[in-house]
C-alpha cells in the first residue's frame, strides 16, 4: 500500500505539472482556430523535434514494443526499429522542410486536408473531405490505441479494474487538450519526449545490471530457441492463447520459425509510414523558421535512434529476468511496469512510468486534436458552413474532440487488446492513405487533383482488405498491409495522373516557386 502511495504521488506531480502546462496555454488556445489547431506557426526547432516524436511513438514505445521483444525475441522487433528509424530520418530530410514552405504558400493551410485540397487548388472540396474522413477513421482507432495503455498500466500497478483506469485515463486527456490545444500539447510533448528517453534508458541501464551485463544477458537469451536471431523468431508455446511452463518453471518455446527477406521488407515498411502521418507533418508545417529543421532533423534522429535500441533492449533483458511472468502476449506488454517496480523505490518507480503515461497524453492529445481539426476546420467551415466564424469552429473543433474520445474509450474496452497490433493497423491506415500523396504533391509536377483522389481511396481501403481478406490467407501473403497498400496507391496516382489533364498553370506556377526554395 505504501510503495502504491509513492508511485501515485510521483505521477500526481507529473500530471500536475502537464496541466500546468495546459493551463498556461489557455489564453493563447482561445484567441483564435489557427493558435488552436497549429499554434500560429511558432514552434522552435527543440521543441518540434521532441514534440513530433514523442507525439509519433506513444504508448506502443514503451509497452508495445518492449512487449514484442519479450514475447516473440529480437527479429521482429529489431527489424521495426531498423525501418522506423530510417523513416523517421527521410521523413526528416526529405518532405520537412518542403512541406513547411509548400503548406504555407498554398493558402496557408494548417492541416494535412487544407493543404492537398489547396495544392490541387480545389473548388469543390473532395480530397478535402476524403482526407478528413480518414483522419476521423484512423485517429480514432490511434486514441483507442493510447486509452489502453493507460488502463493497462494503472491496472497492473494498483490492481484495480481495467476499464475504470482506461476511463480515467482518457478523461484526464480529454480535459487537457480541450483546454490547452496546440500549443500546450506541443510544450508538453517536449517534456514527455524528456521523460521518456530519461524512462526507457534508466530501466535499460538498471536492467543490464541486475542481469549480470550484456555478455549473461545474451548467454541466458540464447537458451530459448531462436530469441535472438536476426532471421529466426522464436515461438511461445501456447494453449488458448498462454504460454506454458515446464516442470522446471520455465516458460516453453516451440521451434523458432525463419525469419526470412519477405519477412524483413516487410518489417522494413514500417519506416514508409511516416511520410504519411499528420500528428508529424503538422509539426513540421508548425515551426517558426524552415531553416531551423536542420537541427530538428538531428535532435529527432538521435533521440528516436536511443529510445527505440533502448525499448527493444528491455524486452529481452525482461524475458532473461522474469521468463515466465507474463505468459500472454498482451499481458508481455506490461514488462516495462514490472522492470521499473522492481528496480527502484517506488517513488522513483512512479517517475519512471511516468514516461508511459507521458507517451500516452503526448500522442492521444495529437490524435484528438488532429480528429477536432478535420471535422471542424476542413468539413464544417471548409465544405458545410464556410462563413462559420472562428468561434464557431472552435466550439465544433471542441465537440469533436469529445465524440471522437467516447468512440475511442469504446474500441478501448476490451483490455486483450495488443497495444502493439492496434497500433500498427492505424499506422498503416495513414501510411498507405496520405504518404503516397504527401511526396507525390511535394516532388512531382504532373501529379492531378484525380490521382490524389484515387490514390488516397485505394490506399486507404487496401489496408482493410489486405488486413481483413488476404493477410490471414498466409504463406507469401502473410506481410505487413502497409507495404502493399503504399505500393497500390503509387501506382494508381502515377498511372492516373498521366491519363488525366494536368493541373492549371496557377497549380504549375506554384510548384516551380517552391522548386526554387
Amino acid at each position: 500500500m505504501e510503495a502504491n502511495i509513492q508511485v501515485s504521488i510521483a505521477m500526481t506531480l507529473y500530471i500536475t505539472i502537464v496541466i500546468g502546462i495546459g493551463v498556461f496555454y489557455v489564453k493563447r488556445a482561445s484567441e483564435s482556430s489557427d493558435n488552436y489547431l497549429i499554434g500560429g506557426r511558432s514552434l522552435g526547432p527543440w521543441v518540434t523535434a521532441m514534440a513530433a516524436e514523442a507525439s509519433d511513438m506513444s504508448g506502443w514505445l514503451l509497452m508495445g514494443l518492449p512487449g514484442l521483444a519479450y514475447w516473440c525475441g529480437l527479429s521482429d522487433a529489431i527489424w521495426t526499429a531498423i525501418g522506423l528509424a530510417i523513416g523517421t530520418y527521410l521523413n526528416w530530410l526529405l518532405v520537412a522542410k518542403r512541406l513547411r514552405i509548400y503548406s504555407h504558400i498554398a493558402g496557408n493551410a494548417i492541416t494535412i486536408p487544407d493543404f492537398l485540397s489547396n495544392r490541387f487548388k480545389e473548388e469543390k472540396k473532395i480530397i478535402l473531405t476524403i482526407a478528413a474522413l480518414f483522419i476521423l477513421v484512423f485517429f480514432t482507432v490511434y486514441a483507442a490505441s493510447c486509452f489502453v495503455t493507460v488502463g493497462k498500466l494503472f491496472s497492473k500497478l494498483f490492481g484495480t479494474k481495467y476499464i475504470y483506469m482506461m476511463i480515467a485515463g482518457a478523461v484526464f486527456v480529454v480535459l487537457y487538450t480541450f483546454v490547452g490545444g496546440f500549443l500546450a500539447e506541443s510544450a508538453s510533448d517536449f517534456l514527455q519526449g524528456v521523460v521518456m528517453i530519461f524512462a526507457l534508458t534508466a530501466v535499460l541501464v538498471f536492467g543490464i545490471s541486475h542481469a549480470g551485463g550484456i555478455s549473461a544477458i545474451i548467454a541466458n537469451a540464447e537458451s530459448i530457441p531462436g530469441f535472438i536471431d536476426f532471421f529466426g523468431m522464436a515461438q511461445p508455446q501456447v494453449v488458448d492463447g498462454i504460454q506454458q511452463i515446464g516442470p522446471n518453471g520455465q516458460a516453453l518455446f516451440d521451434d523458432p520459425i525463419p525469419y526470412g527477406l519477405l519477412s524483413i521488407i516487410s518489417t522494413l515498411s514500417w519506416g514508409l509510414g511516416y511520410f504519411g502521418m499528420p500528428h508529424v507533418l503538422l509539426k513540421f508545417m508548425a515551426i517558426n523558421k524552415p531553416d531551423e529543421l536542420t537541427m530538428s532533423r538531428r535532435i529527432a534522429v538521435v533521440w528516436v535512434i536511443i529510445s527505440l535500441t533502448a525499448a527493444v533492449g528491455i524486452g529481452i533483458i525482461g524475458r532473461v529476468l522474469f521468463p515466465a511472468e507474463l505468459l500472454t502476449q498482451s499481458q508481455a506488454e506490461n514488462i516495462f511496469v514490472i522492470m521499473s517496480m522492481d528496480f527502484f523505490v517506488p517513488f522513483i518507480a512512479g517517475i519512471v512510468m511516468a514516461g508511459i503515461l507521458a507517451a500516452t497524453i503526448s500522442s492521444s492529445d495529437s490524435y484528438l486534436l488532429i480528429a477536432a481539426s478535420a471535422l471542424s476546420k476542413n468539413i464544417y467551415q471548409g465544405i458545410i458552413k464556410k462563413e462559420a466564424t472562428d468561434k464557431q469552429v472552435l466550439i465544433v473543433s471542441r465537440i469533436t474532440l469529445l465524440i471522437v474520445a467516447l468512440v475511442a474509450i469504446i474500441i478501448a474496452l476490451d483490455e486483450n487488446s495488443v497495444i502493439f497490433k492496434v497500433v500498427s493497423f492505424a499506422w498503416a491506415g495513414f501510411g498507405a492513405t496520405f504518404g503516397p500523396i504527401i511526396l507525390f504533391s511535394l516532388f512531382w509536377k504532373r501529379v492531378t487533383r484525380i490521382a490524389a483522389i484515387t490514390g488516397m481511396i485505394s490506399g486507404g481501403c487496401m489496408v482493410f482488405v489486405w488486413n481483413l481478406l488476404i493477410r490471414p490467407l498466409g504463406g507469401i501473403f502473410d506481410i505487413y498491409e502497409l507495404l502493399p497498400a503504399f505500393l497500390l496507391s503509387c501506382i494508381v496516382i502515377i498511372i492516373t495522373s498521366y491519363l488525366t489533364p494536368e493541373g492549371s498553370k496557377e497549380i504549375q506556377q506554384e510548384f516551380e516557386l517552391i522548386k526554387m526554395t
